[in-house]
């Protein structure tokens, strides 16, 4: 019995003999990163359900893979799941593919995968390249934690109400943006956090052009706009956690604010404890409203 043959077994094995949906994860940049596996399964299953088949059949060619392709982006996710049902209730197996990374993860695949549960077939993920964590293990944060949050809304309204909600979030806060909204999004961050919290920048990962560097939020936008190249391709951030110490003394910066503002002027004092508290500073500048609106009644 030759490895492939065997592995195939293995795979038989696992979902009972029954047909599958195999979750591919597929190369963010770089090609050379896809698995062995992902190329075996690319190969055996009966068709591959792809976000974009022009992107994926480059990958294909690649390998000298033929399979046949259908389409499963985020505009047909719905009806691509009920023919990719019927395909499996009628023995077939299945690959589904996103442009790159992991499919489900800020990309088409959840609705495929939830409508492929719910009819009763087995789901196979094949584990494999993801900007996330490729980011995160380039970070340096020994917590290990971390919150993926994705794309931010587009609309800077939503955006910043969203990031006022993760303020005080004591895990590492990941984000994916776009080029042409990179900076609104770095000056939101600032904004929401303050000027200490770390933040690292990747850029193209896996990709020729990939650069990733550290940095306080409050020199981002310096270091972003220092080059035109820096703010192309695609990004992902990771937002240092809120201080333990910060993100659970509501009134040790209350406290902070009251000493400032009998000395300073309302901004200036939200100012200063932003950067001694490490609080978020819309979330201060609030507080401290409250505050005067209180002293004067």
């Amino acid at each position: 019995m030759t490895e492939q043959e065997a592995t195939t077994q293995e795979a038989a094995a696992r979902t009972g003999g029954k047909p599958a949906l195999y979750v591919v994860a597929t190369p963010i940049g770089n090609l050379g990163d896809v698995t062995l596996r992902a190329l075996q399964v690319l190969r055996e299953v009966d068709v591959i359900a792809a976000e974009d088949t022009r992107v994926t059949r480059r990958l294909l060619d690649r390998h000298g893979i033929s399979t046949p392709l259908m389409a499963a982006h985020e505009h047909n996710e719905r009806s691509a799941a009920l023919r990719i049902v019927e395909r499996l209730a009628a023995g077939e197996s299945v690959a589904l593919v996103s442009d790159a990374g992991t499919p489900g993860i800020a990309d088409p695949g959840a609705q495929v995968v939830a409508a492929v549960r719910a009819a009763g077939h087995p789901v196979v993920p094949l584990p494999g390249p993801n900007a996330a964590a490729a980011a995160m293990s380039a970070s340096g944060l020994e917590d290990g934690r971390f919150l993926f949050c994705g794309f931010l809304p587009a609309r800077g309204g939503e955006r910043r109400a969203m990031l006022a909600g993760l303020a005080g979030e004591t895990a590492a806060l990941v984000f994916y943006e776009a080029p042409h909204r990179i900076t609104d999004c770095v000056e939101d961050l600032r904004s929401a956090f303050g000027d200490e919290r770390g933040l690292l920048i990747a850029r193209e990962l896996t990709k020729i052009h990939e650069s990733i560097h550290r940095c306080r939020l409050g020199e981002a936008l310096q270091w972003l706009n220092a080059d035109d190249n820096r703010r192309r391709g695609e990004f992902v951030l990771v937002v240092d956690g809120a201080p333990e110490a910060v993100a659970g003394d509501d009134a040790g910066a209350e406290r902070t604010l009251r000493i400032l503002l009998e000395e300073l002027p309302l901004k200036q004092a939200v100012a200063l404890a932003a950067r001694l508290t490490g609080g978020a500073r819309n979330a201060l500048y609030e507080q401290a409203l409250a505050i005067k609106k209180d002293g004067q009644s």
